[in-house]
């Protein structure tokens, strides 16, 4: 097991409340059909032939352009570009979210800005793990519903197989995912996805041992669980998809079934080795929508 019993099931209680979360803020915009604010209304594909050969590819070229402009900043330690880049993300992000309780209220999204930004800079530019890992629940299904309209069924298997693959190539080959997990913890300060440090029983049962004046000069070594932030959302938008197209059921089986891939990493990886999560999530996705479509 790579975290102890407690922990990993704070992860998976984490990834299931913001997946229905998720659930939640799609059926706002994209089922119920209200307005995403800030001008981020997707546009409509009037045909399936269009969507495959212009529209789709440039949502690949998207995500690409994303991947690689974070690797150069990453590379040339542009510290201060990538938090700013962060924090705009998680401003309007939050404000899409508070935005969803008050529907058809004239100029409330930009009302909420005024809640959304006190929490976007003590999680950007200050170090509050707690404001850090609440915000984390709504910005990923905020942002999932951004790009929900814009795919389907068939696009959404083959971005998670795309997703997947690099994830596997990121972590076993290139290395290049714990350097930059590495140099947002470190340097930036700041991490997309779940963030939660921990001691181990047997460094606790040491300290007990010590004495106040001991403790003040002891160093204490902390454990990390982190779960990234693509680990999480694209089981957002693959469960808002399934949603949209064929039902709350076929959704719901999309996310026991990412669940289940991410338990069975977090029960059965081993400790101090980095592991992709994607493709253990993706094989679950995939099982999850192959029962539903056979049983449903």
């Amino acid at each position: 097991m790579k975290h102890n019993l407690k922990i990993t099931f704070v992860i998976l209680a984490m990834f299931l409340i913001t997946q229905f979360i998720g659930l939640y803020v799609i059926n706002h915009y994209s089922i119920q059909g209200n307005l995403l604010p800030y001008g981020m209304e997707t546009p409509r594909i009037e045909n399936n032939s269009d969507f495959y050969t212009s529209f789709f590819p440039s949502i690949i070229i998207a995500f690409i352009f994303a991947i690689v402009l974070l690797i150069l900043l990453t590379r040339f330690n542009l510290g201060f570009v990538l938090k700013l880049w962060f924090f705009v993300v998680v401003l309007i992000a939050l404000g899409i979210f508070l935005t969803s309780f008050f529907p058809n209220q004239k100029y409330i999204s930009y009302i909420v800005l005024i809640f959304a930004l006190p929490l976007a800079i003590i999680k950007v530019y200050k170090r509050n793990f707690l404001i850090h890992n609440a915000t984390e629940l709504v910005i990923y299904p905020s942002v999932a519903a951004v790009f929900v309209p814009l795919l389907n069924f068939w696009t959404i298997i083959i971005l998670l197989i795309l997703i997947s693959i690099y994830d596997m190539w990121a972590v076993w080959h290139s290395g290049i995912m714990q350097k930059m997990a590495k140099y947002q913890i470190n340097e930036l300060k700041i991490f997309s996805g779940f963030f939660i440090p921990y001691i181990s029983k047997k460094v606790r049962m040491g300290l007990k041992k010590l004495s106040k004046s001991e403790l003040k000069h002891k160093k204490i070594k902390v454990n990390v669980a982190i779960l990234g932030g693509g680990d999480i959302i694209f089981p957002i938008i693959t469960a808002g998809v399934m949603f949209v197209q064929f039902g709350f059921l076929h959704a719901l089986f999309v996310i026991i079934g990412a669940a289940l891939g991410l338990s069975y990493l977090l029960f059965f990886a081993e400790k101090k080795k980095f592991y992709p999560a994607m493709p253990f999530i993706t094989a679950g996705i995939f099982l999850g929508i192959i029962v539903s479509m056979l049983i449903l």
